[in-house]
């Protein structure tokens, strides 16, 4: 998989920005503030239909603009495919292959996979719950785009219900059968994520174990996946259970906790509120593990993003790398660059060129970032 081309207009700090790609290791340099990880951004966005770092698509527009765009040619499988999205609230965002509109998420995203490693992420252990399981949801949809839906379709659910909770207004004496049905469809739904989500780990788990490993020594790695349905999973061993085993825990739990979700008018169990924890010679990281320990487990998740992706799609991902470099010491930055393949198109941000090995500079396409301008640097 290989990005040939990106366009985009109106996004961010850019006016109008096209760029073409001819090589599998793409570095943008320039000082901070200048928009080098907005243009990692547009990748990422096309890849999930999700932003690294903004709450809504509103954000992503640039100040004084009421639209954005982001274009791209692909080539995957040695077929060029391109891909644009266009951003205009607060109408519905309008997907795009090959010039003809697609209405599923699925259906666009299935086109291109892409790996993000920030320093954002190398903070996933101390982060929210919420997070981690954007970090588990993105991953998954690489895999399988049909996740995206599936989570879309939860979402609208839980805040349906939600509403209708809020009317209830803690009336405990109140008719509840219109909220046996809101339960009913989100305990089906739900519990789709939470079966998809623990064999997901699973089989992620067992790379990403190889790979910290590797660079630990002595060092082991496991996940734990915290539902609040059926209790904590771990990842080390085949889920032994089917998807209507936790379907029956599901329907279980909201009628179990149904007086309290009507008293506190919102959905307390659920795919929504589940987590991932981390553990390393079973301590648990977010507790005991230091700053590099914790790098280590997050390089390895990334590595074995990839890895996983190549086994399942039979394609590499676009692999994303912002400003990760100077926050990882020599061993791990080693490391990071000597797993990626020459095959893997690699997209760099950096403030310069100093924390790259020359050999590694061998064949890289440099772009300088300034001004709200991309220029291109002769090597």
């Amino acid at each position: 998989m290989f990005i040939k081309k990106l366009g985009i207009k109106n996004f961010r700090n850019y006016s109008d920005i096209e760029l073409e790609l001819n090589s599998n290791k793409v570095l943008f340099i320039g000082k901070n503030a200048q928009g080098k990880t907005n243009l990692l951004e547009a990748v990422y966005y096309l890849s999930s239909l999700d932003s690294l770092r903004a709450k809504t698509d509103n954000e992503l527009i640039k100040w004084g603009e009421d639209f954005c765009t982001i274009k791209a040619q692909i080539n995957k499988f040695d077929i060029d495919t391109d891909l644009e999205v266009l951003i205009n609230p607060p109408n519905r965002k309008k997907l795009k292959v090959n010039g003809i509109n697609k209405n599923k998420s699925s259906e666009f995203i299935s086109n291109i996979s892409a790996v993000c490693f920030t320093t954002n992420d190398l903070l996933l252990l101390r982060g929210t719950p919420d997070d981690r399981r954007k970090w588990l949801d993105s991953a998954i949809s690489q895999i399988f785009p049909a996740y995206i839906d599936r989570l879309n379709k939860y979402n609208k659910i839980k805040t349906q219900k939600n509403n209708y909770l809020k009317n209830l207004k803690g009336n405990l004496s109140a008719d509840t059968s219109v909220l046996d049905i809101w339960n009913e469809q989100l305990a089906i739904t739900g519990s789709n994520l939470t079966y998809i989500r623990i064999n997901f780990l699973y089989e992620l788990q067992k790379i990403a174990k190889e790979k910290h490993l590797k660079i630990s020594n002595t060092e082991h790695l496991e996940t734990i996946y915290n539902s609040t349905i059926i209790g904590d999973i771990n990842s080390k061993e085949k889920f032994e259970f089917n998807n209507e085993y936790i379907l029956e825990n599901f329907k279980n739990k909201l009628e179990e906790k149904k007086p309290e979700e009507i008293i506190r008018a919102q959905s307390v169990v659920g795919a929504h509120r589940d987590d991932v924890s981390f553990f390393i010679n079973n301590n648990e990281a977010k507790k005991y593990a230091s700053q590099g320990q914790q790098r280590t487990i997050v390089l390895s998740l990334k590595l074995a993003e990839l890895e996983l992706i190549k086994e399942k799609i039979n394609t590499n991902a676009i692999l994303l790398l912002d400003d990760v470099l100077a926050e990882l010491d020599d061993l791990r930055q080693n490391f990071l660059l000597d797993a990626i393949g020459d095959e893997t198109q690699t997209i760099i941000t950096s403030v310069d060129t100093l924390h790259f090995k020359e050999e590694y500079l061998k064949n890289v396409e440099i772009f300088e970032i300034k001004d709200n301008q991309v220029i291109r640097k002769t090597t």
